[in-house]
């Protein structure tokens, strides 16, 4: 720092010696601050240097995260740790970086650079030291009571896993209730109190680089005032809550019906464990139970898979095969011999399923603990999504390498799958034999709303009480309160039960344990059915909106790709726009695809008291 040494000498022209003073301290900090004035080669230099370290940084990262998350070890969550706090010292640092060139005329790729620089960390620490160290701690700490925790059941040490395969089939509504409270028994009440210092230092990082809290810092990756995207979501919410109101009525009745009062009542929520989904974020595994009683399906994928000698290897194999139908390279050799299909029998890994690219080229892997259903037909599609998409923009600079949003990086595999699971689709591929006909469309639709549909409110209150938590308006003592608060105005769920003191369901929820932010899935459910409705379009497609499949159309996926690739060098409405020709967010393409679904459950529910 230059210190500026100001003496006063005598003057022809006298003036006050205070007067003298304040003129050449003036001029003084005027010279200094020309010569310290950030410049447009500045930052560029800056945004030079941070793209070199940040893309180092990555890959050593990325490949201690791999090795933590597929050999779970005091070790191996040491070294990802280390790692983690290592690579936010350095986001953090190039965050401040940026923010000094606030102000500064540059050009347009430069600024759009700075801008994902400052707000491109998820939990930034302060620049105290330890910090950094002490939250990568307590993140490694959340992720392994999540995957590690297991149940005692019946004489059995169950998994989620296997926890998840019971409430897809049981209808024992005391079996239910037993997985339901006991997955949250052991998963998450001891992560209350890392949660809070989380938070905390969490906090403390956002405010540091220029955020009210880490849900401001957050909010601001959608090209827009937090504020404004907050209010967004509101606004899509209201576009979809009165299909989703109808949904759950009819779902309610079926549930009564099967039930009866004492377990499932004819009004208010519906118990979340009845739903055969441990959070209820997705009720297609009870179709049995509310599937139409004068219209069939006519077939199960799940049953499908098996019969056709599937394994989860086949099923990645099958999805490949739909992205090559429309253009896209195969994926590389090294995919198939670094990547992880299936829980190990040998160690503890982290089985939630993610798609990677460790090397930000060609190093594309795939890790999950695929099971031959129907569901995880589905990820497969969705997870491969996340792949093509990473290596579509792997030509970009290192800045650029990353979704539209985080909400395009999700919805880029939801639109493929959507193809995958029509029955046009299934037929084409050998997996059934007849695609039923037009009256076999409500069930189809029916099946899919009880997953997509049902999963929106979910999708939106996860991180509504993250941002409620951040802010301070909800503090560690009523952090289970707020949780069911949300969960019963959007969802319109209840426990099976009353939760117990020391209860913290939100950590049963996997991506609240490793602070992945959620509210891209509310956005991809969202941008899929946008996605779908402009692919038909351009493939001329005349049928019902639903039945179409743009399998093996390459004119499509060409212009799916073009989207892919400009990464996120472009504010996402450039890339929405390139593709759909739309560039606002639009859910009545949901609308569109469920109108005869809507309009049927109106009908049911007729004699229904669906605002109770």
């Amino acid at each position: 720092m230059t210190h500026c040494l100001i003496r006063v000498f005598p003057l022809k022209i006298r003036l006050p010696v205070t007067s003298a003073i304040a003129i050449l301290l003036a001029t003084s900090v005027a010279t200094l601050a020309a010569e310290t004035q950030p410049t447009a080669a500045e930052a560029k230099a800056v945004v030079d240097k941070a793209e070199a370290d940040l893309a180092r940084m990555n890959e050593y990262a990325g490949r201690a995260a791999w090795v933590k998350e597929t050999y779970i070890t005091d070790d191996t969550n040491w070294l990802s740790a280390k790692a983690n706090a290592e690579q936010t010292d350095l986001q953090v640092k190039y965050a401040k970086e940026a923010a000094r060139f606030d102000g500064v005329e540059v050009d347009p790729v430069v600024k759009r650079k700075l801008y994902l620089l400052k707000c491109g960390l998820t939990l930034p620490a302060s620049s105290r030291p330890g910090a950094s160290q002490e939250l990568a701690d307590i993140e490694a700490r959340l992720d392994t009571d999540y995957s590690t925790a297991k149940f005692d059941y019946k004489g059995r040490t169950l998994t989620l896993d296997d926890m998840e395969d019971i409430l897809r089939t049981s209808r024992d509504p005391a079996e239910t209730k037993a997985l339901w409270e006991g997955w949250r028994a052991v998963s998450s009440p001891r992560m209350r109190a890392d949660y809070a210092n989380l938070v905390a230092l969490a906090n403390e990082g956002s405010r540091e680089i220029g955020y009210k809290d880490t849900g401001a810092l957050w909010r601001s990756w959608y090209d827009m005032d937090p504020n404004a995207f907050a209010a967004e979501t509101d606004r899509l919410w209201r576009q979809v809550e009165p299909f989703y109101k109808n949904l759950h009525c009819y779902v309610r009745a079926r549930l009564n019906e099967k039930y009866g009062d004492a377990v499932q009542p004819r009004t208010g929520s519906i118990r979340g464990d009845l739903t055969g989904n441990m959070w209820g974020q997705g009720w297609g595994n009870i179709y049995d139970i509310v599937a139409p009683k004068t219209a069939s399906l006519g077939y199960d994928v799940t049953d499908a898979l098996t019969s056709h000698s599937y394994s989860p290897l086949k099923m990645v194999q099958t999805s490949e095969a739909f992205y090559t139908s429309i253009g896209f390279a195969p994926l590389p050799e090294s995919f198939w011999m670094r990547s992880m299909f299936t829980r190990p029998g040998d160690r503890e890994v982290v089985c939630h399923p993610s798609a990677w690219d460790v090397d930000d080229k060609e190093d594309l892997r795939l890790k999950a603990c695929f099971t031959v259903t129907a569901d995880d037909f589905y990820s497969v599609y969705h997870e491969l999504g996340h792949n093509m998409y990473q290596r579509a923009y792997a030509g970009q600079p290192f800045l650029f390498k990353g979704g539209a949003n985080d909400g395009f990086h999700e919805a880029i595999g939801d639109f493929a799958a959507l193809n995958a699971i029509t029955p046009t689709y299934l037929k084409k591929i050998g997996l059934i034999d007849t695609a039923p006909g037009t009256d076999a469309d409500i069930p189809h639709l029916l099946k899919i709303a009880l997953d997509k549909v049902a999963f929106l409110p979910f999708a939106l209150l996860v991180d509504k009480w993250r941002w409620e938590v951040f802010s301070g308006q909800v503090t560690p003592e009523h952090y289970n309160d707020a949780w069911w608060a949300l969960v019963k105005q959007y969802q319109g769920l209840t426990p099976p039960g009353p939760r117990p003191g020391n209860a913290f369901d939100p950590g049963a929820k996997f991506h609240i344990a490793s602070s992945t932010p959620y509210m891209r899935y509310f956005l991809a459910d969202i941008y899929e059915f946008q996605f779908y409705r402009a692919a038909c379009r351009q493939a001329r497609w005349k049928g019902p909106l639903n039945r179409c499949s743009i399998y093996e159309d390459k004119e499509v996926g060409k212009h799916f790709a073009a989207m892919l690739a400009m990464g996120q060098s472009q504010p996402w409405p450039e890339a929405l726009v390139a593709f759909t020709g739309e560039k606002a967010l639009d859910a009545s393409a949901i609308a569109d695809y469920f109108a005869p679904l809507n309009a049927w459950l109106t009908e049911q529910n007729k004699s229904e008291a669906c605002g109770g």
